[in-house]
């Protein structure tokens, strides 16, 4: 009975898993922080854990296949005895809740997205706090996601993202301030600005575009070195941004803007809202506001609509030299979405020889303008240490998808730390340096 009695008082053992998106890194970081405030100890390592988190992403079939993959492998634990307790959350389980536990019996329990009270109650009937600011960096200390809003409005005919996270919702803007503060307090140098849409932020809560005044009081926190911008939808682009952006030294010249393609015929299809023209009008513009930034943007090959003629059209754009960061995904069909209806009709062969040959296309102008940098000083955010090699990145680039600098010093280096390098060597991706005092 004694032995009993102790066994109920000891916190319970919790693991969260991440899949998906910044976005949902920012979410399981809130998750975490509300567990430590209810009495549930957090370990990263599944082994130790007598509970299991996981949110899910739902976003492609990719990403939906990793997320299944991994909720079977977690049930398979349970199934052994390895594990007390599986929940599944996110916007996966958000779509496909009822599916899935029919189909997969051992998950506990199913929530969707920022369920985040209702997951800790059902660990913790005992709920104490509920969504206080209690936030666990999951990403180094010195940088940070923060999201300035939840939803997208937009009626992309390919994307899924509004049946699983609702339509946008923007934080009031103290709120966002608040938390900057907060991250600051803890040693957080960088704060990446992300949202489904956080070029719609404002409209809801103001009545306009407020992202431009947001940034301006983002840069006014002390403290707070470099500030990017992310997930910047290109129709309707609030262009006051832009002076913004070039008089503040702390907000990095670099803007993430999803284009998902460039040919109008298909940018109709898709529901984008915005023409070729327009598109490299706005480019033009950002690139003449804000001398030197740098442009990321994504697109979408092997969309059912996308023709010879409009694929070689796109590559001829991507050639031009526009853009100086580019990420390429093949069309996944998503149930329910406008574009469903046109069914899938390209097969994955030539969607994955599509992606390709875009990729080498950018890749190589990656190569030159890394070429032209050789001998240029620059300024250089330490990420991580691997084998005794520094690693980092300048300002026009983002962490996981953007290039790196490699950098050699004699003189000890910490992680987070700003230097000045010059820039010797350099590849399709990655520049190299000596850090010399």
């Amino acid at each position: 009975m004694h032995t009993k009695e102790v066994a109920l008082i000891l916190p319970k053992k919790v693991s969260v898993v991440t899949l998906g998106c910044s976005k949902n890194t920012y979410d399981s970081e809130i998750l975490v922080g509300q567990l430590s405030a209810n009495n549930l100890l957090y370990t990263p390592d599944i082994a130790k854990a007598d509970t299991v988190i996981v949110n899910t992403c739902g976003f492609i079939d990719a990403a939906k296949e990793e997320s299944i993959n991994t909720i079977i492998e977690l049930a398979k634990r349970k199934q052994k005895g390895k594990l007390d307790t599986l929940i599944v959350a996110g916007c996966l389980s958000e779509r496909y809740g009822e599916e899935l536990e029919k189909e997969i019996p051992e998950v506990d329990r199913f929530f969707g997205t920022e369920a985040f009270s209702q997951i800790i109650k059902s660990i913790s009937p005992d709920l104490k706090h509920v969504l206080l600011g209690e936030r666990a960096l999951s990403t180094p200390k010195h940088f940070a996601y923060l999201k300035i809003s939840e939803g997208c409005d937009n009626p992309c005919s390919f994307c899924a993202i509004p049946l699983m996270r609702g339509g946008h919702r923007s934080r009031p803007m103290e709120d966002i301030i608040r938390e900057a503060e907060m991250l600051v307090a803890q040693g957080v140098k960088e704060l990446i600005v992300i949202g489904q849409d956080t070029t719609y932020y404002g409209l809801d809560l103001y009545k306009k575009r407020t992202l431009a005044q947001l940034l301006e009081a983002l840069s006014d926190v002390k403290g707070v070195e470099w500030i990017r911008l992310m997930y910047a939808y290109p129709a309707k682009f609030p262009q006051d941004i832009l002076p913004v952006i070039n008089s503040r030294a702390n907000i990095c010249k670099y803007i993430d803007m999803p284009m998902q393609h460039i040919s109008t015929n298909v940018l109709k299809s898709m529901r984008r809202g915005i023409t070729r023209r327009t598109l490299e009008e706005l480019m033009n513009t950002i690139k003449t506001e804000v001398p030197g930034i740098s442009l990321r943007t994504t697109f979408i090959v092997g969309y059912p609509a996308e023709t010879e003629a409009d694929f070689e059209e796109l590559c001829d754009f991507v050639s031009q030299g526009y853009l100086d960061r580019m990420g390429v995904f093949t069309y996944s069909q998503e149930d329910d979405t406008y574009a469903d209806i046109l069914g899938d009709p390209i097969p994955q062969e030539v969607k994955e020889e599509r992606k390709e040959i875009l990729m080498k296309i950018q890749e190589n102008i990656s190569k030159e303008r890394n070429i032209n940098r050789i001998g240029t000083e620059m300024n250089v955010l330490i990420d991580e240490i691997i084998n005794g090699e520094y690693q980092g990145r300048t300002e026009f680039d983002a962490p996981e998808v953007d290039n790196e600098v490699y950098i050699r010093s004699k003189t000890p280096l910490n992680v987070g730390e700003f230097i000045k390098v010059t820039i010797e060597d350099a590849a399709e991706h990655d520049l190299f340096a000596t850090y010399e005092v």
